[in-house]
């Protein structure tokens, strides 16, 4: 299996989503970076599931650094998190030993590792993973934020309700965002976007959506041409998240309606600064990044497990079956993806800057 992502801040993970914890190493961060436990807490809440718009799964999610962090520092060493998995039932997975859940990873999963796949909630597939990540991650993302770099998401679109588009400029909104558990900008779409994810709960279905993510603050000239560009490294890492199908950067798809002459961002110098005028490039050009907030959208799909009739097959036998989910399942996860997705692209950006101005440019304690 590959589980580690990065060239020099590197994450690593482990675990299952039934066994007795999952977690997560992270290698390259320099000393005196601050762990902060309630910065952690924030990101955590911002994943945890709550109320009638998420899973009846309920985990307390306390993380515990157990190496590469004393007094409340990273030491340089590896940093290690784990998270405890306490609230789990996995009888309600036994009639699926044998059974594919359609979306779901367990028919490819089977095929590639045999009868020794976990298959108790999906195993190492399972989005519990994205714990250890949030909470990892956490420790970069303030540290970036002392550099002046700021990551946020909304949801852009639930079930087809849209929510208004970042400003030219988004820092406001996204400090708003992230002191918020929904994240849209516009109340009266967040109320009818809620509604929308009831209603599929009472149907016994799900819903999925649209998520949009700014990063302002950083500087021109971040990333390579070619196969290591922003785009490739961002993809790469988005694509790992279970629910994403689908990434777009900047006007994205709309470029192809557009002629040269309105996609091209015009220049200017403002202030002994270059900027633009537009933002249709999402802040990367030629695979570096232009000094804009760099912007980009990701299709989180509906959750797979849903409480509605479904047509599978039965490993053991060969044979087609029926399916009937029981237990318990979100009837949406983008609201609880925005953080994951924050939490990846701090990673990713982390890395960038290391591989630019090695990681003590991401800050901590004198050398």
């Amino acid at each position: 299996m590959s589980n580690t992502l990065g060239t020099l801040i590197r994450l690593t993970l482990f675990g299952e989503s039934h066994g007795p914890c999952v977690g997560a190493v992270v290698d390259g961060l320099p000393a005196g970076l601050a762990v902060d436990e309630a910065y952690i807490d924030a990101m955590m809440n911002q994943r945890m599931a709550v109320g009638t718009l998420s899973t009846q799964r309920h985990e307390a999610d306390i993380p515990r650094f157990v190496s590469g962090v004393k007094d409340g520092f990273t030491t340089g060493a590896p940093m290690t998190v784990i998270i405890e998995n306490n609230d789990v039932r996995s009888g309600d997975y036994d009639v699926l030993k044998n059974v594919a859940r359609p979306g779901h990873a367990d028919w490819p999963a089977r095929a590639r590792y045999g009868n020794f796949y976990d298959w108790r909630g999906g195993g190492h597939f399972s989005g519990r993973l994205t714990a250890p990540i949030v909470a990892a991650a956490a420790v970069v993302r303030q540290a970036l934020e002392r550099q002046g770099v700021l990551i946020g998401s909304h949801i852009a679109s639930i079930a087809g309700i849209q929510d208004i588009a970042f400003d030219f400029n988004p820092v406001e909104q996204i400090r708003a965002l992230n002191a918020t558990d929904f994240a849209v900008l516009d109340a009266q779409a967040s109320q009818r976007m809620q509604a929308a994810v009831r209603a599929a709960a009472d149907e016994g279905d799900s819903v999925g959506g649209i998520l949009e993510t700014a990063v302002c603050g950083l500087a021109a000239g971040l990333g390579e041409p070619w196969f290591d560009s922003v785009e490739g490294a961002l993809a790469r890492a988005l694509f790992s998240i279970g629910g994403v199908k689908g990434v777009e950067f900047g006007a994205g798809f709309e470029l192809a309606r557009m002629k040269g002459s309105q996609a091209n961002d015009p220049l200017r110098v403002v202030d002994s600064r270059v900027t633009a005028l537009t933002n249709n490039a999402g802040g990367i050009n030629g695979g570096l990044t232009n000094g804009m907030p760099m912007v980009f959208r990701t299709v989180i799909k509906p959750t797979s497990s849903v409480s509605k009739p479904q047509e599978t097959v039965d490993f053991s036998s060969m044979e087609n079956t029926g399916l009937h989910l029981d237990g318990r399942h979100d009837p949406a996860i983008i609201h609880r993806a925005r953080v994951v997705v924050d939490s990846i692209t701090a990673l990713v950006i982390a890395d960038l800057i290391a591989q630019r101005r090695g990681a003590d440019a991401l800050g901590g304690g004198d050398l």
